[in-house]
């Protein structure tokens, strides 16, 4: 039988939707507390769902019991520094158990997912590729730092005997996120918006996310990390792309490097006041500002797998707020 960790999650469900098209049934972990999302209500009868903390290794041990795959996708995330001790506990620690558990009950295949974040920044015109580690924990930011030793928990279990596979997807969208996570960024512009980051990111959509996954386990593939990236993009255009969408009138304004450090400063401080959580970081201020562009030759090469444009994405991101 195969698990899914973070099932209730963004990515996670929709792994579990893809998953229940070729299985009859599957085991999915989640939170007590978690609410099963609405698109695997109707599976139901499909998926044997327990209640397991990812750091309790007794929860993790009975839900190992007769599986033979993991696909391992229950992840915090967040650019809150204060929650750098917790991110730390949930991803690289809950990895480790994951990791443990698989070596204990003979694991066929692990498919962990990872993060861009844990990928060097590139010199230049290069595009960023599997090769690229970075180096000292003291320049990155608690996410980044959680994410890279997950992995390094995985290359452990690799070092061990465990059939795994590392998937580092870029920014995640898609039509099912609402206005959370990457979703809040398109019912941002939704709401109208003047200003446009300078920077660039790799997007890729949900759908292709789990499709990746899949065709991955099936395979032969093993002790390899791949990056998961549909296109590269400009904010810029990003945002000219869903306010055409939208039917609004697109950003004309780019936001200077000096107006956003301002905007995280004055931000940073209101919550100091209101004791408050949120909104922009340094962090956030500093990924809206880079141009980050990324290479997905070694997986379209290993698996044959086309993706789904940006535009087609964001068009269907729009039509599902719009209707919402």
């Amino acid at each position: 039988m195969i698990l899914v960790t973070g099932a209730t999650g963004f990515l996670g469900a929709e792994l579990v939707v893809q998953l229940l098209a070729v299985e009859n049934k599957i085991r999915c972990i989640k939170r007590e507390n978690s609410q099963i999302p609405t698109k695997l209500t109707s599976f139901q009868n499909q998926i044997e769902w327990l209640n397991a903390d990812i750091l309790d290794f007794s929860d993790l041990e009975e839900a190992f019991e007769g599986i033979t795959k993991v696909y391992h996708c229950a992840a915090l995330v967040s650019f809150n520094p204060s929650l750098k001790k917790r991110l730390l506990e949930v991803n690289a620690e809950g990895t480790a158990n994951v990791v443990n558990l698989c070596l204990e009950k003979s694991i066929e295949k692990l498919i962990h997912v990872s993060s861009i974040a844990t990928l060097a920044d590139a010199k230049g015109d290069e595009l960023v590729d599997e090769t690229f580690f970075w180096e000292g924990f003291e320049k990155h930011e608690g996410y980044a730092v959680s994410k890279y030793r997950a992995e390094m928990e995985v290359w452990r279990g690799i070092h061990e005997g465990l059939n795994a596979v590392i998937i580092n997807p870029s920014l995640i969208i898609g039509e099912d996120a609402g206005t959370e996570g990457t979703g809040s960024l398109f019912e941002t512009i939704r709401k109208g918006i003047n200003y446009f980051p300078i920077g660039g990111a790799g997007l890729v959509d949900v759908k292709d996310v789990a499709k990746a996954m899949i065709l991955l386990m099936q395979s032969d593939i093993c002790n390899e990390r791949f990056i998961l990236n549909g296109e590269n993009v400009l904010y810029k255009h990003l945002f000219e792309i869903s306010a055409t969408a939208f039917g609004i009138p697109t950003p004309k304004k780019a936001l200077k490097p000096w107006m956003m450090n301002f905007a995280w400063r004055a931000n940073q401080l209101k919550n100091l006041f209101t004791r408050s959580k949120g909104g922009l970081n340094k962090t956030t201020v500093q990924g809206a500002s880079k141009v980050s562009r990324f290479n997905n030759e070694k997986i379209k090469n290993a698996v044959g797998i086309e993706f789904i444009s940006a535009k087609e994405s964001i068009t269907k991101i729009a039509n599902s707020l719009k209707s919402a």
